[in-house]
């Protein structure tokens, strides 16, 4: 009797469909939501601009991250709120500025109950997977609170034959593998054991492109014959024994002769770190030549845009590519120069400014250069929100999710930036500011020295301090104010310090207590 019903019962779901068909009505056939899966690639100190498509570096050729930026958004005003690897990374999982997080440079241990977003994901059914660099809070390679899949390393880790902490495990290569392109193949090997039909977050942090830099066989002097493009502003601190690094005209100056710059308000700091780790003169303790420091830093680039091909394949294969948002982002800048300088931790624009490329054509559209201001604290909301959850009350940053889906809603209009004094690098102050569309200001603490503004329109190279400037004091003053509301409003009215128990790094003093 049950079996011999079911022909009449299809008979009459035909009859239906039939007659609707004839009065002008289609079926509706509802395909299932897809997965809003999410890719957060991390490169290490990656400037904003050295990237193919924006043309700044002669010879450098970055097919997919130019591909991320023409099939998705270019987010180009987008800044860290500290350059330095470990604050700026625990910025990114909490959402939090380094004074609230508390992990303020790289040997600052993780506060207790810090909340990472892949936690709150996970909980929401994601599957979620850590590769790479984590360089947070210690340099251990401990699995962290999270992660379904965990492989990291100690500290920075190897570019040859690294050895990796898998799921609690220590696996040791010995046979040249390149470690970007192994924390590729590790990821994609991740992947493949998903079910498609349940979401993930992928989080791959590459070592490279951290000094010292060491390419891929592959890449090896791929830069060899290339011009260097090197700063007008390179040899404005220059005294009578530095180098000449131009190689067309070794004897010449780079600089504008047009340039206008106040060398007398230029921070005694600046000057004085052009000898030192952090400068030209002296790069880390005069290890390496800047000519060779700046090509195999692309070099070095290259196997990362590899590794971003190879994901972006990776999804196109296995009909994943329309609804993940794959997320390209520096931790911080780079100085190549400018002012002398080499590195990052200060504020000028080639250090607290980041490459950031989104890539989701189910709701960010081809060819979208998004000039808001981001920072690294509105990546975990934005991933929580292309996940369809609320931000946690203590996360301080913002999704900007609808902002790449083209939508106007109030969003701030400058970034905040702090930085806290190491003593492994005591040449470069504590400091705070802030930068608008057109002034910078930056307050350089417990130094006797120059604070800084700098008219960015004017003075995109931020070598004309205005300072003293009489018709820019009520400029300066409002500046100074936003900073320190800021810093009160948000808690980060002091310096948060932890024990320094190693000896001197700093050429002056090393080995000393």
């Amino acid at each position: 009797m049950h079996h011999s019903s079911r022909p009449y019962l299809i008979a009459g779901v035909a009859v239906v469909i039939i007659a609707g068909m004839l009065a002008g009505f289609r079926p509706q056939v509802t395909a299932p939501a897809r997965p809003r899966n999410i890719i957060f690639i991390l490169a290490d100190d990656h400037r904003y601009d050295f990237m193919g498509f924006t043309g700044k570096v002669p010879g450098l050729k970055t097919p997919n991250l130019d591909r991320l930026a023409r099939e998705g958004a270019h987010v180009q005003n987008a800044f860290v709120s500290t350059a330095l690897c470990s604050p700026s990374r625990a910025s990114i999982l909490t959402g939090q500025y380094a004074h609230t997080h508390k992990v303020v440079d790289n040997f600052a241990p993780l506060t207790p109950g810090l909340k990472f977003f892949p936690q709150y994901l996970r909980k929401a059914g994601y599957k979620t997977a850590f590769l790479g660099k984590w360089h947070m809070g210690n340099t251990d390679d401990a699995p962290q609170p999270g992660f379904d899949y965990w492989l990291s390393f100690k500290g920075q880790g190897d570019y040859y034959n690294p050895t990796f902490n898998i799921n609690g495990k220590q696996v040791s290569y010995t046979d040249s593998s390149y470690t970007t392109d192994l924390l590729t193949d590790y990821a994609l090997k991740w992947l493949g054991t998903l079910d498609k039909s349940k979401p993930f977050c992928l989080y791959l942090s590459h070592k490279a492109v951290h000094a010292n830099f060491l390419p891929a066989k592959r890449h090896r002097n791929a830069f060899r014959n290339t011009p260097i493009h090197y700063p007008e502003t390179m040899y404005l601190t220059a005294t009578d024994s530095s180098k000449r690094w131009n190689e067309t005209a070794p004897g010449e100056s780079v600089m504008n002769p047009n340039l206008k710059v106040n060398m007398a308000d230029m921070p005694s700091w600046v000057k004085q770190q052009r000898y030192s780790w952090h400068g030209v003169d002296y790069l880390y303790h005069g290890t390496i030549s800047f000519n060779d420091f700046y090509r195999q830093y692309c070099e070095t680039l290259l196997g990362v845009d590899d590794s971003v091909g190879r994901v972006l394949a990776w999804l196109e294969e296995n009909g994943q590519l329309e609804n993940t948002m794959v997320v390209y982002m520096g931790d911080n800048g780079f100085s190549f120069g400018e002012r002398g300088l080499i590195d990052k931790r200060h504020m000028y624009e080639e250090s607290m400014r980041v490459p950031l490329l989104v890539h989701c054509p189910a709701v960010v559209k081809a060819g979208t250069k998004l000039e808001s201001v981001v920072q690294n604290i509105d990546l975990a909301p934005t991933f929580m929100a292309y996940a369809g959850l609320s931000k946690p009350a203590q996360m301080q940053g913002n999704s900007f999710l609808p902002l790449l889906k083209g939508e106007r809603i109030p969003w701030r209009d400058r970034a905040f930036y702090e930085y806290y004094w190491e003593a492994d690098f005591p040449q470069t102050p504590t400091m705070f500011g802030i930068r608008t569309d057109r002034y910078k200001y930056i307050f350089n603490h417990g130094v006797w020295d120059a604070n800084e503004l700098y008219d960015l329109k004017n003075d995109p190279q931020e070598v004309n301090n205005l300072i003293r400037s009489p018709a820019h004091q009520a400029i300066a003053k409002d500046m100074k104010d936003q900073v320190f509301t800021w810093l009160e409003s948000t808690g980060g009215l002091q310096i948060p310090l932890h024990p320094i128990r190693q000896k001197r790094f700093d050429h002056r003093y090393q080995g000393t207590y």
